[in-house]
């Protein structure tokens, strides 16, 4: 009797579970999205093409971006992190004390990572160690950090950055290509290669698709989750000093709002709120898409409030999308 030769089923990598396990065509619609939201920037002002009105045009969404990287791998782990702007107010009101103190650059980088890096851990330490949950505890430090930066500040402003400092946030390292955007593109490829070709990248698939199961295989998942919350605060640390080195102040009311439009990037870039699937080139497309729909509301004086809505709506539509996709293929699929 002859054997009958048998195939291993192969698993595939959940990578973008809610929406399809397909990262291609979602990041074919973000490309596509972009690239209708690019021509219409194009025909709504004819300075739109000039390279340098493109350059100032990343300034809209890189320092967000950059935390979004960070973000997505917290996202992906099943937690979020929505303390990222308190972070930021609180680590910007350090460096403009530091250099009111007569700091000079060097130590006002440091500053601002180190207390970015700082209130990552402590939202850790919450989380891991004492068992809360991410969003109440993040909510929580959100209001402390900033509360803090207006304890110290007031209404007051900071501004005795010295001249060198403005580099970061104002600097290009060749041509039209800023310092801010030049890192997120290095960022972006080294977060690509931990998620998608490291063992540790993997591990926090794991964890956001079954923590309970991810510990039974050995996996140190407070650890993990702990890194991940250093790693957030320090990427709110170094998009502190972009923002405030841009800026040239330091206000209580920085980066006011932002975490909402952090957490709309990494979720319009297909990082499921649930956890366990997502791409960095997900991300990185849709803080195009963001970057690239501020900054045409721009060019036609839209208010404020109203790009606040459009994000709202991107928010709203992108975690609904994927249930909606679901609910109809599952009513298809029965007879």
């Amino acid at each position: 009797m002859a054997l009958q030769q048998t195939t291993a089923r192969v698993i595939p990598d959940r990578l973008l579970g809610p929406i399809g396990r397909s990262a291609i065509r979602w990041e074919t619609l973000l490309l596509a999205l972009s690239a209708a939201i690019f021509f219409a920037n194009a025909l709504a002002s004819p300075y739109f093409l000039d390279i340098w009105n493109l350059s100032d045009a990343t300034f809209n969404f890189t320092e967000k971006a950059i935390i979004a990287l960070a973000l997505a791998f917290v996202v992906m782990a099943g937690e979020i992190d929505l303390s990222v702007s308190g972070t930021i107010a609180l680590a910007s009101t350090a460096m403009g004390e530091a250099a009111s103190a007569g700091f000079g650059t060097p130590a006002l980088v440091a500053v601002g990572l180190g207390v970015g890096a700082a209130c990552g851990l402590v939202n850790g330490v919450l989380i891991t160690r004492l068992g809360l949950p991410s969003i109440m505890a993040t909510i929580g430090t959100m209001s402390l950090y900033r509360g803090l930066s207006y304890l110290a500040l007031g209404d007051g402003v900071l501004k005795d950055y010295p001249a060198s400092f403005g580099w970061f946030g104002q600097g290009y390292v060749w041509q039209a290509l800023s310092f801010e955007f030049a890192c997120f593109l290095v960022l972006a490829a080294l977060a690509g290669l931990v998620l998608h070709r490291t063992v540790f990248g993997r591990a926090v698939r794991a964890i956001g698709n079954n923590a309970f199961a991810a510990r039974f295989s050995g996996l140190a998942v407070d650890r993990i989750r702990l890194i991940l919350f250093l790693l957030t605060g320090l990427a709110a640390g170094l998009a502190t000093v972009m923002l405030t080195s841009r800026l040239g102040s330091t206000r209580p009311s920085i980066a006011l709002g932002w975490e909402l439009d952090v957490v709309t990037i990494v979720v319009l870039g297909g990082v499921s709120i649930q956890g366990g699937s997502g791409t960095i080139p997900g991300v990185v497309l849709a803080a195009f898409v963001l970057g690239l729909v501020t900054y045409g509301l721009g060019l036609l004086n839209v208010p404020g409030i109203i790009m606040s809505i459009v994000i709202g709506a991107m928010l709203i539509g992108t975690i609904a999308l994927p249930i909606l996709a679901g609910r109809i293929l599952a009513a298809r699929r029965r007879p």
